[in-house]
């Protein structure tokens, strides 16, 4: 490429537009710019990512409901692909975390944590489509549920007492628990934040990694080719990446709430 005022004065333009559409893409809009001239403008109740965790939930609930349409002796298919992750979800994540008995009650609730994260996570990476997990809002608004039944949860099981002993574990002295009580009670709240920066800032960074890279074919044209390669692998880690922070919120949200129902192990 010649380096002349023209050139430069082109890539300096086409590298506006690429940060332009990747600023869009991440963030949340009104203005859907695959829709068709003239309606790109979403009602005001409606965002890209409030239509993605609408659209995500439907489609789960669609999916679920396909899946388990014939129930057979013997499962198959989409049934048997649900069945292996709810079984490890009650008996690797829910039961060792919060014992028998609260292990199958919340059950129900890690798989739905894990399913509606991963709709989301893998539409996310649809293209024209938009991931509301980049969405820090989204992530608080899923870490929130956690928090909800680190919380009530725990006081509806073991009483307001209870709860509040739990915050100062017994045989720590008096004038450490001063300190403690206090980091305890804070670390409550880090702990739901944790999970919903985890999963924001994975999901925020993996797609900009993808869009950059696809962005240089744009500014650069034929001479970037060989970056297609390395940007199809970074999207085949991202599905990786898809299931495995949907893991790792569920686990933690098992670990968070296994600690809050049974302080004293």
């Amino acid at each position: 490429m010649t380096n002349t005022p023209d050139t430069a004065s082109m890539v300096t333009a086409k590298s506006e537009a690429v940060q332009a559409f990747i600023l869009h893409h991440m963030s949340d809009s009104r203005t859907w710019s695959w829709l068709p001239a003239g309606h790109e403008q979403l009602p005001a109740f409606l965002t890209l990512h409030g239509i993605m965790v609408i659209g995500s939930g439907i489609l789960l609930i669609f999916c679920l409901a396909m899946a388990c349409r014939r129930p057979t002796p013997v499962p198959h298919g989409w049934l048997n692909f649900v069945e292996f992750f709810v079984k490890y979800i009650r008996d690797d994540m829910a039961i060792p975390f919060l014992g028998e008995k609260d292990g199958r009650r919340l059950t129900p609730l890690f798989c739905s944590l894990f399913f509606y994260i991963l709709v989301m996570n893998l539409v996310g990476l649809i293209p024209c489509f938009y991931t509301a997990t980049a969405n820090i809002n989204v992530t608080l608004g899923l870490a929130s549920i956690t928090l909800f039944f680190m919380i009530a949860g725990t006081i509806l099981r073991n009483g307001p007492i209870a709860f509040l002993k739990g915050f100062a574990p017994p045989g720590i002295p008096w004038y450490i628990l001063i300190l403690l009580v206090p980091v305890e009670f804070v670390g409550l709240f880090i702990r739901a934040a944790a999970l919903a920066i985890r999963l924001f800032a994975n999901e925020m960074a993996g797609h900009l990694v993808v869009f950059s890279l696809l962005g240089m074919l744009i500014v650069y044209g034929a001479t970037a080719l060989p970056i297609s390669i390395m940007a199809v692998l970074v999207f085949i880690q991202e599905i990786f990446v898809a299931f495995l922070q949907a893991y790792i919120f569920t686990l933690l949200s098992a670990v968070f709430i296994g600690q809050r129902y049974h302080p004293a192990h």
